[in-house]
């Protein structure tokens, strides 16, 4: 905070928890071992505001930091979860990809300033993803002969939250679709 952005004392502050606690502050004290901050008021909830997307993504082998950067854009453009998926050709995600995804989606949070952190859930099969779907009133699945997403969105929808499943690179199997 006072190296990168280069505050000092006396500059406000706003700090949140990833939960939807945003409470205003200054910068009282600053040396070598960190900062010290003062609150001027109490932490105020925040409510998530719009469609609360919930991505289903297959994306257990993309090579070349795609990973990281979907888990970043998904975190960055305000998705409230990530649930990777395993499919016929993603069929494994190793446990310690998991726990450096977990440390992008901090990263990003706070870089974007989100008050609400992302979830990462654990990864589930694909036949598990049914009856998450079945229970949702607004459900897409990505395709690449499919319409822009923002086309087929119902202008005033008055969902709460929807699903959004993007398959694995080279698109899922045909059993996996019905």
């Amino acid at each position: 905070m006072t190296r990168v952005l280069r505050l000092g004392v006396n500059d406000k502050v706003e700090l949140f928890n990833g939960v939807g606690s945003l409470a205003e502050g200054f910068i009282h004290k600053v040396d070598k071992g960190g900062s010290g901050v003062e609150l001027l008021e109490d932490a105020r909830i925040i409510a998530p505001q719009g469609i609360q997307w919930h991505v289903f993504a297959a994306f257990g082998t993309l090579k070349g930091g795609r990973a990281d950067w979907l888990i970043e854009k998904c975190t960055e453009l305000g998705a409230s979860s990530v649930t990777p998926l395993l499919t016929e050709r993603c069929h494994t995600i190793a446990e310690n990809r998991v726990d450096r995804l977990q440390r992008l989606v901090l990263a990003a949070v706070k870089q974007c300033q989100r008050i609400h952190e992302m979830s990462l859930k654990s990864p589930i099969q694909i036949r598990h993803l049914l009856p998450v779907v079945s229970q949702s009133k607004l459900a897409f699945l990505a395709s690449a002969e499919a319409p822009p997403l923002f086309s087929v969105l119902p202008e005033s929808s008055i969902e709460q939250s929807g699903l959004l499943i993007i398959g694995p690179e080279g698109g899922n199997a045909n059993p996996e679709l019905h």
